[in-house]
């Protein structure tokens, strides 16, 4: 019996039948598959990191650099400007805009303009360039009553177009001899050229009306069928109110098809017609002809024939050689863009001039947040969130630790500590916005019950105004670690060998000696590891935060954890919701910022680990 229960015969031919092979094959193939999932997702992830990187870093790189202006700046200043100079106040500064802008108006060689040329003329520059030019006369006074080479800061709209953001001049076929004449109005100019010139921009018109007749054309379907859609609603209903309010809806219908149609043929006449002449306007590419030092708009483009307006005054009119002109087009109309044609070609003067000057962006870390973007800095937020940052580990450090050195070495094991345990877990897995509400309630408005207040904000017994305060802010956060703190705690004392607490307690020390002198100290190093994690996560919140106020527009840093103050992540929240373009790379460049300190503090917490690791 015990020869046929151990027939090695028959095993070994069970195991070379071809239904083992197939099984053998397939059990390959499933290690080879299941090596190749993790190796894609690795790579997925991989990918996804790279996303991140190239997106936030590239956007951070156009950031990184501002430009301003290089003007001359007579520093004359009237009575009233000299007081607020003398005064010891340092924030009562003059604001120096007569000087600064009467030193573009030289620049730009732009004497005699009219008020809406004045103002278009200004906004080129920062709101506060004429106050930073009163800083430094009241820094050093010496330069009041001298001339001065002065940098004032570009507004947020021109260093977007000086970054390329807003498109840039291209050639819009500059090729042979033109003559300009002058025109029938005053600053008009007619402008004769050869056949091949300027065939890129009536390419490019033309491609451009293509596509404006089909936006049309599948505007006037759409109102087609709203029309014959209403013509059979007007038929099946028996009211006659409603009747007559889909009557009047049908001649809206109508009308806005009749107007698409019409749209829709004229821009397809003007993109088939090679011999047409297109008139440009605000919603076309803007297209200049810079000659003999001077600029000309280019208002209607015909073959061989132009007609323009005078924005520059050209050295001389008449027959003009190749070399001594060009075509230039700015593919974004003039009506897509907050800088006029008038503005592009100053500040292209300005360039060309070589009075524009590329420095590095110091005020984005080293300023507060401003409503102007290219005034805006992170360094009020970084306040804030250091101040948070200080609250929430003298909090949840130290609780977190006694709690855990509590309950892993001298509380009793029974129900109640079991649901303390299971409770404490839980809490770890709660969405951050809870702690959010928790504390505002608890902590600002106070808690009400059955109409009953039973008490007020906790935190209103030290400050009257605790909401927006990094010591709000830095509770709550330190509400929420204190589960993590506790787990990473918790886990590091259990990991201590017995043996170290019976050693100790068998040279008579308390439990007490045991758990500070010999237990705590061996776990430490797991316990700064999980508590740096925690307080990595506390510093890239931004939900509870928005709920205690820390989300307000808040200009000066925090001098203590009892003021207002911002912290990084809610203005990074604030930044991306603004309209403003330039704020999108400063958004990506404090995104950076906090990246770099998660990084930093992860590196952290890797090196205690290592450095400190003991091993049994």
């Amino acid at each position: 019996m015990a020869d046929a229960a151990f027939d090695m015969t028959a095993i070994s031919a069970k195991h070379t039948a071809p239904q083992s092979a197939s099984l053998l094959k397939k059990r390959h193939w499933a290690e080879v598959r299941l090596k190749a999932y993790g190796i894609l997702a690795i790579f997925i992830a991989a990918a996804a990191l790279a996303t991140l990187l190239y997106t936030v870093v590239g956007k951070t790189l156009g950031i990184l650099y501002e430009y301003n202006a290089v003007v001359t700046v007579q520093m004359d200043l009237s009575e009233r400007e000299m007081r607020r100079i003398e005064d010891p106040n340092p924030r009562l500064v003059p604001k120096l805009d007569k000087p600064v802008r009467a030193g573009l108006t030289e620049v730009l060689g732009a004497e005699g303009l009219d008020r809406r040329g004045r103002r278009a003329m200004n906004a080129l520059l920062s709101t506060d360039a004429g106050l930073e030019l009163g800083a430094m006369a009241k820094d050093d006074p010496s330069i009041i009553g001298s001339e001065i080479q002065y940098q004032p800061l570009f507004d947020d709209q021109v260093q977007l177009y000086l970054k390329g953001d807003l498109g840039r001049l291209k050639d819009a076929g500059t090729d042979g001899t033109i003559t300009i004449t002058a025109g029938e109005a005053e600053g008009e100019v007619v402008i004769t050229t050869e056949p091949q010139a300027m065939t890129e921009a009536r390419l490019a018109l033309r491609e451009r009306r293509a596509r404006e007749a089909r936006v049309a054309r599948r505007t006037a379907n759409d109102q087609a069928r709203a029309y014959d859609e209403t013509t059979v609603a007007i038929g099946e209903t028996t009211s006659d109110e409603e009747r007559a309010a889909l009557e009047a809806q049908l001649e809206q219908f109508k009308q806005a098809r009749d107007a698409a149609n019409a749209i829709a043929d004229r821009a397809m006449r003007e993109a088939t017609n090679t011999q047409n002449v297109f008139a440009l306007s605000d919603t076309d590419p803007s297209l200049f002809l810079r000659v003999n030092g001077g600029w000309i708009k280019v208002t209607e483009l015909a073959p061989e024939r132009l007609r323009g307006e005078i924005y520059d005054a050209p050295g001389a009119l008449g027959e003009i050689a190749p070399g001594d002109w060009e075509a230039l087009e700015l593919i974004r109309p003039e009506a897509e863009r907050k800088l006029n044609d008038r503005q592009i070609l100053w500040l292209e003067n300005l360039r060309a001039n070589g009075q524009i000057e590329k420095v590095l962006n110091t005020r984005l870390i080293f300023k507060s947040d401003s409503s102007n973007a290219e005034l805006a800095g992170i360094w009020g937020a970084l306040v804030g969130s250091f101040w948070t940052m200080v609250v929430t580990f003298l909090l949840a450090f130290p609780i977190g630790v006694c709690a855990s050195i509590y309950l892993e070495e001298f509380a009793p094991k029974n129900k109640i500590t079991d649901f303390i345990e299971v409770n404490i877990n839980n809490l770890a897995a709660v969405p951050s916005i809870v702690f959010g509400l928790l504390g505002i309630t608890v902590l600002i408005s106070g808690v009400k019950l059955f109409g009953i207040e039973l008490f007020d904000g906790l935190l209103k017994s030290i400050t009257e105004d605790p909401r927006s305060t990094p010591l709000a802010g830095g509770v709550v956060l330190a509400l929420m670690s204190l589960p993590t703190i506790i787990i990473a705690a918790r886990a590091s004392i259990k990991a201590v060998p017995p043996s170290i607490r019976d050693a100790a307690l068998g040279l008579g020390a308390s439990k007490l000696q045991t758990s500070t002198h010999h237990v705590l100290p061996l776990a430490m190093p797991g316990i700064l590891t999980g508590s740096i994690i925690a307080m990595a996560q506390a510093l890239g919140e931004t939900a509870p935060l928005i709920i205690v106020g820390m989300n307000a527009f808040i200009q000066d840093p925090p001098g203590d954890p009892l003021d207002k103050a911002n912290v990084l992540p809610s203005l990074i929240y604030l930044w991306n919701n603004n309209s403003e373009r330039l704020f999108d790379g400063k958004t990506a460049m404090a995104i950076t910022v906090l990246l770099v300190f998660l990084v930093l503090m992860n590196a952290l917490a890797v090196v205690l680990r290592k450095r400190f690791e003991r091993r049994w």
